[in-house]
């Protein structure tokens, strides 16, 4: 695969997260009746969801293996990405963007509540990187 195109797909994967990211918290918010379903998300989270173009490597070299080895892999490196992101964060802004609160980890940073969205959205983007390598693949064959 020509790698000159992942400027692109950093900026898919960036925008893709912000957006599911928004849906999520605008879900969210029905729990607590809060029927504007209004989404938020930092512009930050664009960087930080962008990463996952260099996820792409490893996600060619886990295909043929079961699901769920490759969704726990995932969940772990999405779990790592977002302790350091995070850990980033507080030093170079003074705070974290993101907050867990009792429920979280290491600073609140992460949570294992996550550990099936971050499964699910890993194994998601696996099928965004193959769906952009064949459109891709489309636009040099032209």
């Amino acid at each position: 695969m020509n790698r000159t195109i992942t400027p692109y797909k950093y900026l898919i994967y960036g925008l893709l997260g912000i957006c599911l990211e928004i849906f999520w918290t605008g879900f969210q918010s029905l729990l607590y009746s809060d029927y504007t379903m209004e989404g938020r998300t930092y512009v930050w989270m664009f960087f930080i969801y962008g990463l996952a173009v260099f996820l792409e490597p490893l996600q060619d070299k886990l295909k043929g293996e079961n699901f769920f080895f490759r969704g726990t892999i995932y969940m772990l490196l999405i779990f790592f990405v977002e302790l350091a992101a995070g850990l980033m964060l507080r030093s170079l802004i003074g705070e974290c963007p993101w907050n867990y609160g009792a429920h979280g980890l290491i600073y609140s940073i992460i949570t294992p509540y996550f550990i099936p969205v971050w499964f699910v959205l890993g194994l998601m983007f696996e099928k965004v990187h193959d769906f952009l390598d064949a459109i891709f693949s489309l636009y040099h064959q032209s």
